[in-house]
């Protein structure tokens, strides 16, 4: 019932689905241990499901991509309690999708109400869902929800003229930043580097063994522990297999990197997610996350590719700016006005920001003249 609900709304995910939210919760990767004790709502008309959310009480703000430590920062300098508060995402997943899954816009509404009528009988500081699509914006807002904007990169196929291959699309974009990529793809061929494609089921025991220790590995070098368990992929591959590929990377036979990228073959859309590589060589991050996904869904004739959070560095690499959305609601008052004040200023500056990075666009100008010659792969 829940993966039916999910299916026909406007922006469903993979990420939606109960097997992937029940593999959170049943690899210890999202618990109550974990700060993650979840409260779902459902809500039934004539004996029919209506309406779900996924929520959770959280007792920290860590993989959630929105962040809001400045305001948990504020309620403890005036002596106030800010945790737990009420969370709606995808633990670890800044995917942005539908949220409130319901069968229609009045369902919609009174999924909205119910989260803030829980929220203020659990005596929570506030609620928040991360990464809303444009109708469950809207039901918020209609309840008087704060809204946040934040920006990620992705790469949307030119409907109009859409490159047939990775070469294709390089010749889209502006001289030098084609040459650049080109370079950095030259330097991981000239390391030695060669990328097998694995999809679905053909992702065996062994790469999932190897991803993973690359996983911890990523997380390792930046001083942090990993949020997921090898039993989460393990669940992951046995529920829902035709929702991954990954790129894994070879040298001199043995097996030094590889990227896991989840995809909606229906949808035609593709989500980077993780990585790692056993030994540093230089731009390997950048082929195996970025050129080699987004050359296998060009081919696949996928209409759009996100890269994950935040990281304007994708946008040399042909991914462009894309506004996301948060919604909040605060029980003080005080506190909800002065956030109120602070999204304004924060807003305007989202969309500075953003018409600033698109007057930056890799890409040449529309109407302007093509290379001379077909740059290589």
């Amino acid at each position: 019932m829940w993966d039916s609900l999910l299916a026909s709304q406007a922006e469903p995910t993979p990420f939606m689905r109960h097997a992937y939210l029940a593999a959170m919760h049943r690899s210890g990767s999202a618990t109550p241990e974990t700060g993650w004790s979840p409260r779902f709502i459902t809500l039934h008309r004539g004996g029919a499901l209506a309406g779900a959310a996924a929520l959770y009480l959280k007792s920290h703000s860590y993989g959630e991509y929105v962040f809001d430590w400045a305001w948990a920062d504020a309620y403890q300098r005036h002596g106030l309690r800010y945790y737990p508060k009420l969370l709606g995402a995808v633990p670890f997943t800044p995917v942005p999708g539908s949220r409130l899954l319901a069968v229609d816009a009045a369902s919609r509404i009174a999924m909205a109400a119910a989260i803030e009528a829980f929220a203020r009988e659990t005596g929570v500081s506030s609620a928040h869902e991360l990464f809303v699509d444009e109708l469950d914006r809207d039901a918020f807002a209609a309840c008087g929800w704060l809204v946040r904007e934040g920006v990620q990169f992705h790469w949307t196929r030119d409907d109009q003229s859409p490159a047939a291959d990775f070469g294709a699309l390089l010749a889209t974009m502006q001289r030098h930043k084609r040459k650049n990529i080109v370079q950095e793809r030259r330097r991981v061929a000239e390391a030695g580097v060669t990328f097998t494609v694995h999809v679905g089921a053909e992702i065996d025991e062994s790469l999932w063994d190897f991803f993973y220790g690359c996983y911890t590995l990523t997380y390792r070098a930046h001083g942090s522990t990993p949020y997921l368990t090898r039993a989460f992929f393990t669940q992951l591959a046995a529920t829902m297999p035709e929702h991954w590929v990954m790129f894994v990377g070879w040298r001199a036979g043995e097996r030094v990197a590889a990227s896991l990228v989840a995809i909606d073959a229906r949808q035609g859309v593709a989500w980077g997610r993780y990585w790692g590589c056993i030994e540093s060589i230089p731009c390997l991050h950048f082929e195996a996350c970025y050129y080699q996904p987004l050359a296998w869904c060009i081919v696949q004739g996928y209409r759009r590719f996100e890269g994950g959070a935040q990281g304007e560095h994708k946008m040399a690499r042909g991914l462009l700016p894309v506004k996301t959305a948060s919604v909040h609601w605060l029980r003080d008052e005080r506190f909800a006005s002065a956030v109120a004040d602070f999204l304004a200023r924060e807003g305007d500056g989202v969309n500075a920001y953003v018409d600033e990075l698109r007057d930056r666009s890799p890409f040449r100008p529309s109407g302007a003249s093509s290379p001379s010659s077909t740059s290589p792969q």
